[in-house]
């Protein structure tokens, strides 16, 4: 998901309910195309569109806290996303790269791991002292049907690497929670990949100022140089999954916010 997410994030705000996420709108800001709205009219109601939101993931509380419904909407989309994912794999695992071992990519948060609890809690408003207060408490659950996917990928001998924005400082925190919520394959140091803006690896060109595509695109092409053919890439944002260096890339709903 985000590239050790910037303070300044955008709640996404769909400019039709009924299709969550098809236009972005940042809070008290420019819209995500950088135009200016001329009318309030043209900014969808922050409050109708949270609760929309809501909706869309069939918000559960129990004990104060906010979980996505398995019969939701958002459960039901990943369920089509994530079988059409299996056959492409399949046939991915029959066609890779000869001489080539295959491997798949994974984002981390809304992407491995669900972050609705924690937006609800801090009103879709990110700071890195907030998420890692929250780090440090909770586990977030598992994006529903990734883990038995990657789980999945794994036992056909498929290597299973993360590539996620959370800094270098979150490495324990996320290797505890993927192992906690049910992912098989270890996220140890050679398959877990997080932004290091102290000691950027050598293979990035960009160092400490990747964007996230260059940031991500560009360890992609490290794996690829590893001798892995990445045969699917998975992420809620378009910015995990551009740039290249990968056969098959698949998007995941994400309704809550843009990272450009």
């Amino acid at each position: 998901m985000p590239l050790a997410r910037p303070s300044r994030r955008s709640l996404a705000l769909a400019a039709a309910a009924a299709t969550l996420g098809a236009t972005f709108y940042g809070v008290g800001a420019a819209t995500a195309d950088n135009s200016v709205p001329r009318s309030d009219k043209e900014i969808p109601n922050l409050t109708d569109v949270v609760n929309d939101i809501k909706a869309y993931y069939g918000d559960t509380v129990v004990g104060g806290e906010h979980y996505a419904s398995a019969d939701s909407s958002y459960a039901r989309q990943l369920a089509g996303i994530e079988a059409k994912a299996k056959k492409d794999l399949a046939h991915g695992l029959k066609h890779a790269r000869h001489g080539k071992k295959p491997a798949i990519v994974l984002d981390v948060d809304d992407t491995s791991v669900l972050t609705y609890n924690y937006e609800l809690e801090v009103g879709f408003n990110y700071t890195p002292a907030s998420n890692q207060a929250y780090l440090d408490t909770k586990d977030m659950p598992p994006v529903f049907g990734m883990d038995s996917l990657t789980n999945w990928a794994a036992s056909q001998g498929v290597t299973v690497f993360w590539i996620t924005g959370r800094p270098e400082a979150q490495r324990a925190d996320t290797v505890r929670n993927l192992t906690a919520v049910g992912y098989k394959s270890a996220p140890d140091t050679a398959h877990l990949y997080l932004k290091n803006t102290a000691n950027p690896p050598a293979y990035l060109a960009c160092g400490a100022t990747c964007t996230t595509i260059e940031y991500k695109s560009g360890t992609r092409a490290h794996i690829e140089s590893l001798g892995y053919d990445i045969i699917g890439n998975f992420g809620d944002q378009y910015s995990d999954l551009s740039g290249g260096h990968a056969d098959k890339s698949f998007k995941l709903p994400n309704p809550m916010y843009f990272l450009p």
